[in-house]
């Protein structure tokens, strides 16, 4: 992580905006040490808009299978 980046102050859409913004630079740029840091910060973001997502998933996943414990009656 870069000490640079307050990313968890952004909101999903935001990152998502940020990634293609980035993504754009990234090929307007002829500089290979630009685009080396930019690739750095591309992979930040992407991370995080992931991790997020992995959240969200498992979240919504735990709370569909709640009611299904109390399906299974073993006697």
């Amino acid at each position: 992580m870069n000490p640079l980046l307050s990313i968890n102050k952004l909101t999903d859409t935001e990152l998502e905006q940020k990634i293609q913004d980035l993504s754009r630079k990234y090929f307007m740029t002829q500089s290979s040490e630009i685009q080396m840091q930019i690739v750095s910060f591309l992979n930040i973001h992407k991370e995080e808009l992931a991790n997020r997502r992995a959240i969200a998933w498992e979240k919504q996943f735990q709370k569909n299978n709640k009611g299904l414990d109390k399906l299974i009656n073993i006697n």
